[in-house]
């Protein structure tokens, strides 16, 4: 009996050193975009590469399809003030805590990826400190692809856009489909399949991956390449959670990141291609915009470009600085 105690007492303890050498950190990430998007699957595989390069210490778990009850806007918001550790976060629908966060969707300011990346070179710093504000790390950034206009109706002209519904994930896509003519309504991801079930909108101003993730062919019938403004999706950590891991696993997290972060824009870049593809498997139509229409389209959106200097001229800085650059290559 006195032997079988210490064996069992042994095996007790050796099981316990076992969970301690065994112990992580783990990680909560908040996504409000659905399985098999790709920021989604950008963010598993972040997720695998962090716990190879630190040895497991850190276990980060993808929480998808809004699943812990955070909307787009909210995202921000829930990893400053600790209700989840991270978060993958659509940058531009936080412009109702920080107007400079719609700094990057200025329309018609950027016209590639290739483009958005040297403006990133004057605008990630801003957005950096603005997540330093807001208790948070930025780890990693990645773009939307190109931004399409959907619409059951196909338009020869502009004035055929006039008083549609379109749905627009922010203030700035909302201001730039409503200046060309449409009945722009911000509305979070979660809101917009009932939406458009619904008739509430008759259409979507958002990237061809989106399309391909709420079927959008169920709906609507044509795909207009408007490219009229870009966006990013940050994943970032609460500073709190940030700094009490140990030194090694925040150098090791960070230079994943950092590797990883060009693969991610490319995967985008196809995202873009791919998915179009698909849409036109599914009945929809790419209508290629007149050069007539691509100027009427621009002329209007001047307006939304100077309101916004207007609203949130800290940005302005960071646009001429850009332009500047490009003036000068």
């Amino acid at each position: 009996m006195k032997l079988t105690r210490i064996l069992a007492s042994g095996a007790f303890v050796a099981a316990s050193l076992a969970q301690v050498a065994a112990a992580e950190t783990r990680l909560s990430l908040s996504d409000v975009l659905p399985e098999g998007n790709f920021m989604v699957e950008n963010a598993k595989v972040f997720a695998d590469a962090v716990q190879q390069a630190t040895d497991g210490e850190v276990a980060i778990t993808i929480n998808a399809a809004g699943s812990l009850g955070f909307k787009g806007p909210d995202q921000l918001a829930a990893v400053r003030d600790g209700l989840v550790h991270m978060a993958d976060i659509n940058i531009s629908q936080q412009v109702g805590l920080n107007p400079m966060f719609g700094a990057e969707g200025v329309p018609f300011l950027v016209t590639s990826m290739d483009e958005l990346k040297e403006y990133h070179a004057f605008l990630r710093p801003e957005f950096e400190k603005l997540a330093g504000q807001y208790n948070q790390k930025i780890l990693y950034m990645v773009p939307s692809p190109a931004q399409y206009v959907y619409l059951k109706a196909e338009v020869d002209d502009i004035e055929d856009f006039r008083g549609i519904p379109v749905r627009g994930a922010d203030k700035n896509t909302v201001d730039i489909i409503t200046a060309i003519g449409m009945d722009g309504v911000v509305m979070p991801w979660g809101e917009l399949l009932p939406a458009l079930a619904s008739g509430r909108v008759d259409g979507v101003a958002t990237s061809a991956t989106s399309g391909v993730d709420g079927k959008f062919w169920e709906f609507l019938d044509y795909i207009y390449p408007t490219n009229h403004t870009w966006g990013s999706n940050a994943v970032t950590i609460n500073l709190d959670v940030w700094n009490d891991l140990d030194a090694e696993d925040r150098t090791a997290i960070e230079a994943v990141a950092a590797d990883l972060e060009p693969d991610f824009w490319e995967v985008s870049r196809k995202g873009d291609l791919n998915s179009i593809a698909t849409m036109a498997e599914n009945g929809m139509t790419l209508v290629p915009l007149s050069d007539t229409l691509k100027v009427q389209i621009a002329e209007r959106a001047e307006s939304v470009q100077a309101e916004f200097f207007d609203r949130v001229p800290q940005a302005l800085p960071v646009v001429d600085a850009y332009r500047a650059s490009k003036a000068s290559n």
